[in-house]
C-alpha cells in the first residue's frame, strides 16, 4: 500500500477541529492574497517571469522552517522535503543558507 501524503489543508482542518491552533488560513490562501495585492500594485502593467518569483520567494521560508523543525539536520530536513541532501544543500547554496 503506497505512503498517502496529507496535504497542508488537511492537516490545517484536523488540527482546527481538534481545537490546536489558532486556526490560521492555509497557505494557499495567503499566497493568493499576496498574489491579489501583486497585481493590484502592478497597475495594470503585465507582471514577468511569476512562476520564478513565486517559488522564490516561497523557497526560502519554506527551507529555513524546516531547517529549524529538523535542528539542521540537513538529512531529516531533505526527508521531510522529499528530495535529495544533494538537491538541498544546492538550494540552501542558491539562497545563501550555508
Amino acid at each position: 500500500m503506497p505512503h498517502e501524503r496529507t496535504t497542508i489543508a488537511e492537516i490545517h482542518s484536523i488540527t482546527c477541529r481538534h481545537g490546536r491552533c489558532a486556526c490560521a488560513p492555509p497557505l494557499s490562501d495567503a499566497v493568493r492574497i499576496s498574489l491579489e495585492h501583486y497585481f493590484q500594485a502592478l497597475d495594470g502593467h503585465e507582471p514577468s517571469d511569476l512562476y520564478r518569483l513565486v517559488l522564490a520567494e516561497v523557497e526560502r521560508p519554506l527551507l529555513e522552517a524546516v531547517l529549524i523543525q529538523c535542528r539542521g539536520n540537513q538529512c531529516r530536513a531533505a526527508s521531510y522535503l522529499g528530495i535529495s541532501r544533494g538537491t538541498l544543500r544546492k538550494k540552501l547554496l542558491d539562497h545563501g543558507l550555508n
